[in-house]
């Protein structure tokens, strides 16, 4: 128990870098630069990607496996949680949203579907924090046997 509760502290220390880091990212891309939802937050993702990899393979999960396969499983865990997050998030935001967003966005001179996305893109960031930890621990940091990182 006291090595999970290192393992969540960890992760959520570097969770807070990562996500400050994305989500300004996300925002700029969005926001400024005006690019896709989609191309603004897999970019955004990609490069906190690759810092998390480095940083919870060393500092949560303190393994020292090397090399292309336990890179790939992280590729690819952090592409399902990043389908699955904002797959849920953009149109359960749409949904929730669908009858106050225009109201909102004459209250405060924004487009709707700007309003939608970028709450869209908060909660697609938490959704996101609680799948990667989950798959980090149990499908991307584990021990040759398959068993989870104690």
């Amino acid at each position: 128990m006291k090595r999970l509760f290192g393992e969540i502290l960890h992760f959520g220390i570097i969770g807070v870098i990562n996500t400050l880091l994305g989500l300004a990212l996300n925002m700029v891309f969005y926001n400024m630069l005006h690019w896709n939802f989609w191309v603004a937050t897999s970019v955004s993702y990609t490069i906190g990607s690759i810092f998390s990899y480095f940083a919870n393979r060393k500092l949560t999960f303190k393994t020292e496996e090397h090399g292309w396969r336990p890179a790939l499983r992280f590729a690819a865990h952090i592409v399902v949680c990043y389908l699955l997050a904002y797959g849920i998030a953009k149109p359960a935001v749409r949904s929730v949203m669908a009858g106050y967003a225009p109201l909102l966005a004459d209250k405060i001179g924004m487009e709707a579907k700007a309003i939608e996305e970028n709450v869209a893109i908060l909660f697609g960031t938490g959704l996101f924090i609680i799948f990667n930890f989950i798959g980090q621990k149990f499908f991307v940091f584990t021990k040759k046997d398959g068993t989870a990182v104690d």
